[in-house]
């Protein structure tokens, strides 16, 4: 018997695929696989599938979490992607939190709260 995983991947709703899709290419995501409902995304060696799918309630208690190398040089990517202009999102500064982790917030067009960090050398 075999029971070894190869990966899990969250499902992220969207609004508007297209918006979304925007988006999300805007801070630097790519396509491997788009359908009218459905797209999987990725960035480096992460990835995530957009969903065609919206529930106001869900899509604004969705979080997702990317650990990173370094989250400011991140929060500098999203600041000159122009994505906080252009889709009207929210954004807040990196913070050192007292779980270890130094990270910034990104609300996308949905309402999908995204935490972006890194660990904090110890």
């Amino acid at each position: 018997m075999n029971l070894e995983t190869i990966e899990i991947k969250a499902v992220v709703p969207a609004r508007g695929l297209a918006e979304s899709m925007d988006f999300y290419r805007a801070l630097g995501f790519g396509a491997t696989m788009e359908s009218d409902a459905l797209a999987h995304l990725c960035y480096g060696r992460t990835a995530f599938l957009l969903s065609q799918f919206y529930n106001p309630e869900h899509a604004n208690n969705f979080a997702m979490h990317m650990l990173v190398a370094n989250a400011d040089d991140w929060y500098k990517n999203v600041e000159a992607s122009g994505v906080v202009t252009r889709y009207s999102v929210r954004l807040s500064p990196p913070e050192d939190r007292p779980w270890g982790i130094r990270d910034f917030t990104l609300i996308d067009p949905t309402g999908v709260l995204w935490r972006i960090g890194h660990a904090i050398p110890v």
